[in-house]
């Protein structure tokens, strides 16, 4: 268990070297930078370069995701996993050179395809003009136009129901001298009837009222064209304008040559926020700067090396104090170190905490395999795991940490699957039985808990005493590591002795008998020793758990509802009964599934099903299941282990290092 020593350093420095040492503590990444308070010193503005190393990191960015929209890179399913493109130190100083041209290529990649965007919206503007102009094809005048010396001409839209004889009645009943007047019907929808009227100019305003009183209504936007031919035109125009998107994509492909400089100066400018962002925390002087911050101990002499021995400056190392919260470092072997995501998820250990990622990663390990237990789910799981981690170096480390931790599960399923007799159920016995006409049965190396399942449930509670056991004793040691031997004695001691000697009492009694259908007989001194350690236990537990109370009955009260919690004792065990439920669940549902593929018997067609169900139903059957075994053996960690000693909290240590997302510069 390693929760790594944090201790704080300082460094004051001439402030003609604090670019050259703000780029080697970035470079080293093992330093978390936070501000001095001081009032004597004054803090750079870094706000504008900030800004402006914003806005390039948003242009570059901006032009990344149109090349990705226009021509998209071809990866694998597995390209998360890939991380990020190794670059040579001097290819990158070439991009970062060419850095003013490479942005000033992103802005026309962001040019053109507003281009494109402007042009695609003309298109859909002139294609709904396309479909208001279809009503008035069979005009053959433009919509504005207006008659001739003597006549005038109106076109517009009437209700869909209109007829021609409703619109000369509607005309002589406004006004019965309104007869030189020719009505044409140009079309009609379900929307409206299209008409065009010609009448003599002295009496086209009377016409013109007749109609609007029955719904008579203008063009909104009438056109001087013909509208056959206004068509017409604006399909050459939408063509055109395609060629152009078209002139427009090929030129975004030729700029998408420029990719990778385009990445890379995407991260420079990254870094240089960053940079900027420290750089604005800095108190200074006239000459000199000031940085402080946390970092591991062990990484202290690095830190002297690097800096103290190369530039003029003093370096300051600070032991911890008691109320500063430093951020914490987890450091393990490669097993344990695979727990770390699941730990994090919970929160980091905090002051008085200890890291329990060792002891954390065996019992997740073994109970997830427990929960799942089939063979052969586990040799699929654990392979595929190691082949991803082989395959992808450079995956993340949290992505590497996860997929190390299913691999170990994998392992764990696959050993406990050969105890049990478990190989995608009974898959063995079912297609030897059903095509070959002879069963062939994978006989378990310990039991199969479907046909004893007593004797999983009491092996799941057994290991649900032993883990909660070394709960409370990692509690016992935190005790005893901060010298506080009268907690060590009254909160883990006399639960102790109290729980054991329970236990003890609870083996040779009938409940125990019928659940495990095994006699055990203790001597009588053991049961006298059991009862003599439950009560010594309680009476210890009912006087001491009030013992910061100077009131008895006060303190009898606590320690009363203290021992109450031997309930929660007794829930805690019984939750472990899911490593039961769950590894029947695996092995039941498998079973279902190589039952129902084997209904077609023998042949080819019955082979055909078989195989169609095995995919099938296996595939889904694996999937929930690990869900189901992630979900409940994080949820024994949480609940019942770190419920016994673990507090948590501790902060992520977040050290001034170069964040990129594309490339990981090689150093020389």
């Amino acid at each position: 268990m390693a929760k790594l020593q944090m201790q704080r350093v300082s460094i004051c420095a001439l402030k003609r070297d604090r670019k050259a040492v703000l780029e080697k503590l970035q470079s080293l990444g093992i330093m978390e930078v936070n501000t001095i308070e001081d009032e004597s010193l004054t803090k750079m503005d870094t706000s504008p370069a900030k800004q402006r190393f914003d806005r390039k990191v948003h242009q570059t960015e901006t032009a990344l995701e149109i090349l990705n929209t226009y021509v998209p890179e071809k990866k694998s399913m597995f390209a998360s996993l890939e991380g990020r493109r190794d670059v040579e130190n001097h290819d990158f100083s070439q991009a970062v050179f060419s850095r003013k041209k490479v942005v000033d290529t992103a802005k026309r990649i962001a040019a053109v395809d507003k281009e494109i965007a402007d042009k695609k919206a003309t298109i859909l503007k002139m294609e709904t003009q396309i479909d208001s102009m279809q009503p008035w094809l069979n005009l053959e005048v433009p919509l504005d136009f207006k008659g001739t010396e003597k006549t005038g001409m109106l076109v517009g839209t009437m209700d869909p129901e209109t007829t021609l004889e409703n619109i000369y009645t509607y005309l002589k009943e406004f006004d019965d001298s309104l007869e030189a007047v020719e009505v044409d019907i140009i079309s009609k929808d379900r929307n409206a009837t299209y008409v065009s009227v010609i009448a003599l100019k002295e009496i086209l305003g009377k016409v013109e009222e007749a109609l609007r009183l029955n719904g008579f209504t203008k063009p909104a936007n009438p056109v001087n064209m013909v509208p056959r031919d206004y068509v017409e035109q604006l399909k050459v125009d939408i063509k055109s304008c395609e060629e152009e998107i078209a002139d427009n994509e090929k030129e975004i492909e030729t700029l998408a040559a420029s990719r990778r400089e385009i990445e890379m100066v995407a991260d420079y400018y990254r870094m240089r926020k960053d940079k900027y962002e420290v750089l604005g925390l800095l108190p200074q002087s006239e000459r000199t700067f000031f940085v402080s911050g946390y970092m591991p101990a062990e990484e202290v002499p690095k830190i002297k090396k690097e800096i103290e021995e190369k530039y003029q400056c003093v370096v300051d190392v600070e032991e911890i104090k008691e109320e500063e919260e430093a951020p914490v470092v987890l450091k393990n072997g490669t097993f344990a170190s695979s727990i770390e995501g699941v730990i994090e998820s919970y929160g980091l250990p905090g002051k008085e905490d200890i890291d329990p990622s060792k002891v954390t990663a065996f019992f997740y390990v073994v109970f997830f395999g427990l929960m799942l237990s089939d063979a052969a789910y586990g040799i699929i799981v654990s392979l595929a795991c190691f082949i991803l981690l082989k395959k992808f170096p450079k995956m993340s480390q949290a992505m590497k940490k996860s997929l190390r931790l299913f691999m170990y599960c994998g392992v764990s399923t696959m050993i406990w699957g050969f105890l049990f007799g478990g190989f995608f159920g009974d898959l063995i016995a079912i297609v030897s039985k059903t095509f070959f006409g002879h069963e062939v049965v994978l006989k378990p190396l310990w039991f199969a808990p479907l046909e004893q399942p007593m004797k999983l449930l009491i092996f799941s509670m057994l290991l649900g005493v032993i883990h909660l056991f070394v709960g409370l004793g990692i509690k016992g040691y935190i005790c005893l590591k901060d010298k506080k031997y009268l907690d060590f004695v009254c909160d883990v001691i006399f639960w102790y002795m109290m729980l054991i000697g329970l236990i003890l009492m609870l083996v040779p009694s009938q409940i125990f008998v019928s659940m495990s259908q095994m006699e055990i007989t203790f001597p009588p001194v053991v049961n006298t020793l059991a009862k003599v350690l439950a009560i010594a236990g309680a009476l210890g537990i009912l006087l001491m758990s009030g013992r910061n109370s100077k009131n008895i009955a006060l303190r009898l009260g606590l320690g009363a509802y203290d021992l109450y919690n031997v309930t929660g004792w007794l829930s805690d065990v019984l939750s472990y009964s899911r490593l039961l439920a769950l590894g029947l669940a695996t092995g039941v549902v498998a079973s279902v599934i190589n039952q129902m593929g084997s209904m077609a018997g023998g042949g080819i067609l019955g082979m055909i099903i078989f195989i169609f169900a095995f995919f099938v139903g296996h595939i889904f059957n694996m999937g929930i299941n690990l869900l189901g075994a992630y979900v409940h053996t994080c949820r024994l960690q949480y609940v019942e282990f770190f419920g016994k000693f673990y507090e948590g909290g501790g902060r992520p240590f977040n050290p001034f290092k170069s964040k990129t997302n594309y490339v990981e510069v090689k150093e020389d």
